[in-house]
């Protein structure tokens, strides 16, 4: 029987991150497949409602990355996020959903290592947690 791997949903900066995720392909390193990636133009263009949705969706956990604090491609989109993601994170300790299963992190697109590194420590976490059970309808509920 195969080993459970978790689903998580990666929101990832197209500017920075992103490219971080490529170069660490094209590197040949090495981080589970795991992912999903969805490349959106800024971190702080993420809405809370995205996330969210992602957990409702089946979504183990949620890991957001974007550029490194000043030097976003947008002037100030990550610190927006930041401010935002903080909050987020508070509700959803509120509600009782792990702190574990939502991750940020800032990545610039030269650090191919660092994105492998990161991603191979937030499936880890997700991992340790194990399946989500919070915001997932079960087939009952469905009629």
């Amino acid at each position: 029987m195969d080993e459970w791997q978790p689903k998580i949903t990666t929101f990832l900066c197209n500017w920075c991150t992103y490219g971080a995720a490529d170069l660490a392909g094209v590197s040949r390193f090495q981080y589970p497949p795991c992912f999903r990636v969805i490349r959106v133009p800024c971190s702080g263009r993420i809405d809370p409602k995205f996330i969210l949705a992602a957990f409702r969706h089946g979504s183990d956990g949620v890991w957001v990355s974007g550029c490194h604090p000043g030097d976003c491609h947008y002037l100030e989109g990550n610190y927006y996020a930041r401010r935002k993601f903080a909050l987020l994170k508070g509700l959803l300790e509120h509600i009782g959903i792990e702190p574990g299963r939502l991750q940020f992190s800032w990545i610039s697109s030269a650090e191919a290592t660092k994105f492998a590194e990161v991603a191979n420590a937030v499936a880890e976490e997700v991992k340790l947690l194990g399946p989500a059970g919070y915001f997932i309808k079960k087939s009952a509920d469905v009629a």
